[in-house]
């Protein structure tokens, strides 16, 4: 309680609070308990990425002497055809791992909030979460026999009649990057579906019945009520999803390597050629570096707008 010395005097600094024994106790158990997962990240997160750091500064076969070469692995990562095409590439992706699963995602989980329920919305879910359980490796393997010139969806085009347009999707120049992101549409819609499917099950149902009231048909409920109100799920799926496309790995490595002729080359293809079979060590650390930054530049801008009626 607060005294009339301190009511009447109100710069006068104000009263500490003793620091008892039990807080002490309680701090330091705390702290025993979150200190493991500390040093686990401290040791497989911010340590691999310091060397990563120091590691671009140099020219590195890996075993070798390593030579101070300063900003020079980073001028030729900007500058060096190859490797400017993988970051294009990756921010193609981005079209068919974020923008599209996350509007199909939308679109998809208000059809199934309106017309499927009990069983049905259970099942509905559960199909489109399949193909995020399924390893991406696992994946990669089925949609390439799938993609292949005598795969499932080539003779599915034959017997209606379009075999002229079958081809090896993954072999094509042009059809390989799409190829892929067709991959990344169906592994990330389900993701993308079940979360904004949850969201929407928060929205209150009295905001429908007061627009239906009104006269508001299914595009203007939509665009007025269910959009504002999935503004972090959304914000949370294109994060994701960014990542996803910006740090794609696994689907393309397994599916066409990279190629052909580097149509499908992604920063994570290429780190991981220029490390391991060019053996410079220090321009893969760059590209990593680059990589990190630009991932950064983008998803720091999604957060600040996801969360901007929160600010």
């Amino acid at each position: 309680m607060i005294g009339a010395a301190d009511e009447a005097d109100p710069w006068r600094p104000a009263r500490r609070i003793p620091w008892r024994p039990g807080i002490r106790r309680r701090t330091w158990v705390g702290w025993l308990f979150v200190a493991p997962a500390l040093v686990m990240y401290g040791l497989f997160v911010l340590q691999p990425l310091a060397l990563t750091v120091q590691y671009s500064f140099y020219r590195w076969d890996g075993v070798g002497p390593a030579t101070w070469v300063g900003l020079n692995n980073y001028v030729a990562v900007l500058s060096e055809p190859r490797l400017v095409e993988t970051l294009f590439n990756a921010f193609r992706l981005v079209l068919f791992f974020s923008f599209i699963p996350v509007a199909l995602g939308l679109v998809t989980a208000s059809v199934i909030q309106r017309v499927a329920t009990g069983r049905l919305a259970t099942i509905s879910r559960t199909i489109l979460f399949l193909p995020q359980v399924i390893p991406l490796v696992a994946a990669g393997i089925i949609w390439g026999r799938l993609l292949s010139l005598s795969g499932l969806i080539n003779q599915a085009l034959t017997a209606v009649g379009l075999g002229d347009i079958t081809e090896a999707w993954l072999g094509d120049f042009d059809t390989a990057l799409p190829a892929v992101g067709l991959i990344g549409i169906w592994v990330l819609l389900g993701f993308c579906t079940v979360l904004l499917l949850t969201g929407m099950t928060k929205i209150d149902p009295s905001y429908y019945e007061s627009a239906r009231l009104d006269g508001a048909g299914w595009f203007q409920e939509f665009r007025a009520i269910t959009l504002p109100s999935l503004r972090n799920e959304i914000g949370v799926c294109i994060t994701v999803t960014v990542i996803a496309a910006l740090a794609a790995f696994d689907i393309v490595y397994v599916t066409t390597g990279g190629g052909p002729g580097g149509a499908t080359a992604v920063p994570g293809i290429q780190i991981y050629i220029v490390a391991f079979l060019e053996r410079q060590v220090g321009l893969a650390s760059a590209l990593a570096v680059v990589l990190m930054v630009l991932v950064l530049v983008v998803i720091l801008p999604i957060q600040r707008l996801s969360r901007g009626s929160d600010l």
